[in-house]
This record gives structure tokens, sequence and C-alpha cells, in this order.
């Protein structure tokens, strides 16, 4: 008789979509830091079909696959389609464990279209302290910060985990060599009611070190070489190091460029305050583009604007003016900057009025030259604004956007979120009704 081959212990699957990688690199990160790094073997997958096709092999080979997958609302059908889709082929074979904006925001059901186990929150320490557990056979049900369906089909929530310290946990899995960019703020003071971001990582801004950020900064020079690129995650690219968050601290900023540029040297670049981290308007001064033109080599900046309308940016609790807007634009045009700005069409409460204030500042703006990145409201889970009901865009926005997309004077996936958002919309509305 043929003795079968030892299985391996466990193996943890990223789905590794290109939306979603920098919050799962940090999870990849945290475990990194962990002896149960040993015990693990990873697998980074890209795409929906690899998946699958990886999945079919792996679980051959361990005795337990964990997949690990980061969404958004706005990815919420097609991942509960691909969640189906991995309980139907392997059954009880795979632990589902789902993170991320949408699973925190609605945990119960992120766990009704399937997934075995949700990390709510922050997630560096309880990733940990779960795969702790699942490595050794251990129960979980004391862990900080999941969700699930214990053995008596009810919802279990373990309560909020404690926050995280940055500094502790890499922004990305050196080991694995998963670079990316460096997440050096989490948490915003400006509860904006349509923003996910104070739900999920609070209103007191924590601040990853000078020193840990220098760290990351130069394990990419090591990898990269002369050709290292520097992006930087955080809520407000100009509040790094501010205590409150809303009272900038450039001395702070400044020195955090000065000493990432120079480990990257002269051919290395530093982008600030465009993707994937824009600027709020009463941010851009002459001292913050100063920052900007001396350290970085974007030649725009990006800053959220979302309505023209006065009343309806009070109503969403924004906490600047449109004056603010204006300023900013012409503020940056005047230092050689090109500049987009961020506007959310569909907004609650906005009414006809509220959309021709708008559109008149989106043609302000345009006549000087900025670049409007148009955008749908989506109601988004947590969020004062996650029962509000989704609203088709009226005609007077589309006409005009289109009008400025034929002239280069806008862009974005309006159109797909607007679509996005009434299906989402439908879905949660017969979710709730079960």
């Amino acid at each position: 008789m043929i003795s079968k081959p030892s299985l391996k212990n466990i193996a943890f699957i990223f789905y590794y979509h290109r939306d979603n990688f920098y919050s799962l690199n940090a999870i990849a990160g945290a475990l990194e830091t962990d002896k149960i790094f040993e015990s693990i073997d990873f697998y980074f997958v890209p795409t929906q079909n690899k998946l699958i096709i990886t999945l079919e092999e792996v679980v051959k080979k361990y005795n337990k696959t964990i997949v690990g997958i980061s969404f958004y609302t706005t990815q919420l059908l097609e991942t509960q389609d691909l969640i189906q889709t991995i309980k139907r082929k392997f059954k009880n074979k795979t632990i589902i464990v789902a993170g991320g904006p949408h699973p925190t925001g609605d945990p119960f059901g992120t766990l009704r279209i399937g997934v075995d186990i949700v990390v709510v929150g922050e997630s560096e320490e309880t990733i940990i302290e779960l795969m702790q557990r699942i490595v050794n056979n251990e129960k979980f049900d004391d862990v900080k910060g999941i969700a699930y369906i214990n053995e008596n089909k009810k919802y279990n929530y373990t309560g909020k985990s404690n926050l995280v310290n940055l500094d502790e946990y890499p922004p990305f899995p050196v080991k694995s060599t998963r670079f990316g960019a460096i997440e050096i703020t989490r948490g915003c003071p400006y509860v904006c009611y349509f923003c996910q971001t104070p739900y999920l990582f609070g209103t007191k801004p924590s601040h990853r070190s000078i020193e840990i950020i220098c760290k990351y900064v130069q394990e990419l020079k090591n990898y990269y070489g002369d050709l290292t690129f520097i992006r930087f995650i955080t809520p407000n690219a100009f509040s790094y190091g501010s205590k409150d968050g809303k009272n900038l601290n450039l001395e702070k900023l400044e020195e955090l460029l000065f000493k990432t540029k120079e480990i990257i040297g002269k051919k290395g670049k530093i982008f600030l305050g465009t993707f994937p981290s824009e600027v709020r308007p009463e941010h851009v001064t002459t001292d913050t583009l100063d920052l900007v033109l001396k350290y970085a080599d974007n030649d725009n900046i990006t800053i959220g604007a979302q309505s023209g309308s006065q009343k309806v940016l009070d109503s969403c609790h924004r906490e600047h003016t449109v004056q603010d807007i204006y300023n900013a634009v012409a503020l940056a045009l005047e230092n050689n900057l090109k500049i987009n700005v961020d506007f959310i069409f569909g907004l609650p409460e906005e009414t006809e009025e509220d959309i021709k204030l708008t559109i008149q500042v989106m043609r302000d703006l345009a006549t000087k030259d900025a670049r409007i990145h148009a955008h749908s409201f989506i109601p988004l889970p947590q969020t004062p604004f996650a029962n509000v009901p989704v609203k088709r865009i009226q005609d007077l926005y589309k006409n005009e956007i289109k009008s400025l997309i034929s002239r280069g004077f806008a862009f974005g996936d309006w159109k797909k979120q607007e679509r996005i958002a009434i299906k989402i919309g439908n879905y949660m509305k017969k979710l709730n009704l079960k």
C-alpha cells in the first residue's frame, strides 16, 4: 500500500485585486512580523480566474486553506459572486476571511454572502491572533475585532480591537516582496457624512513615525534602486504630523519629505497630494504648495470639493467653504501645478438649485484649466448617509459633464458608479426586507 504524502499545514491565499492590494499589504506585512509566518505559505493571486485555478491545486496540498479578501461597497456584488463560486466548488475546504471598508461597515451582511470570518476595523493585531488560533486548532471566539456565525447559527461580534500602533507593523510584506504605497496616517477628524474613513479608523489621527517610514523607504530603495517612486497613503496628504489632523504641522511634513528625498536620491520620485491621497481645499496654501514644489515630482494635485453648494457642503459636514475651493484652484495654478477637483453627483438633500450652483462652480474652474473628477454618490455602510435612497443622476449634471469631458476638462467613472449604486441600493433594500 502506497502511503499518501503528508499535507502541509496552512496556505493563505490573498485575492490580490489591484483595487485592494494596499489593505492586503498591511495584512500580509503584519503576518510577517509573527513566528506563525513560518507555518503559513502565502499566495498572491490578482484575478478571480487565477484564484479558482490556484485553489484547485492548493486545497489538495494543505490541511487548511485561508482565502483573504478585502473589498469596497462598490465591489459587493462581484465579491458575492466570487465567494459563492468558491463555496460551491470547494465546499468546506476553505476558510474565507474578509476585511476592509465594506466588511467593517456591514459585518453581518458580509457573513450572509458566505464569508466565514469578518475582520472588523483595524486588522493587524486581529489577523495575527486569529491566525495563531487557526494554526494551533484553537477556538477564536475571544479574539477581539472579528465577527462570525457561531455553532448555534447566531451572529457573534467579539468587540472592538485595540488601536493599532502603526510603527509596530510594516506597510507592506517585505519578505514576500509585495511593495506599494506607505501608509503614513490613519484616522480622520473630518466626519464627512458620505465617507467611511472616520468610522473605520476613528477621528483621532495616528501617524507612522518618520524613523519607521524611512526604514521602509530604504526597503523600496534597496529593491528598486535609483528609480524608486514613493507614494503615501493618508486621508489628507498635508496633515502628516498634525495632532488633530486639522491644524497642520508643516515642519514635521517637511522633515519627512527631506529625509525621504535623502534616501531615494536625485533619480527617485516622491508623489504628494495626488493618488492615492488627495488634499482638502482649505489646506492648499502657499506654504503647503511650496513643499510640493520643493520635494515632490507630481505636476498636479487633487482636492476634494464634492459640491458647489454651500448648503450641501454643510449638510455633508465637510467643514470647508465653496470659496476655499476657488482659492485652492487659484493657488495651485499660480504655482504652475495642474489641479483635479473631485465632485460627487447626487448627494443627499441636493435640490435643482444646488445642482445649478455646482455646475456653475465646475464651469468656473474649467475656465481656469482645472479638471473635474466626477463621481456618483454611493451610500456606504456605517456612515450617516448609509440608508439614503440612491437617486439617478439628474440630466443637468449629465449634459454638463459630457460637455466638459468632450473639451478635456472632466473625467471619471461616474456613469459606472451610478449603475453600481442603483444595483447595490436595490440589493440592500431586498436584503433588509428578508
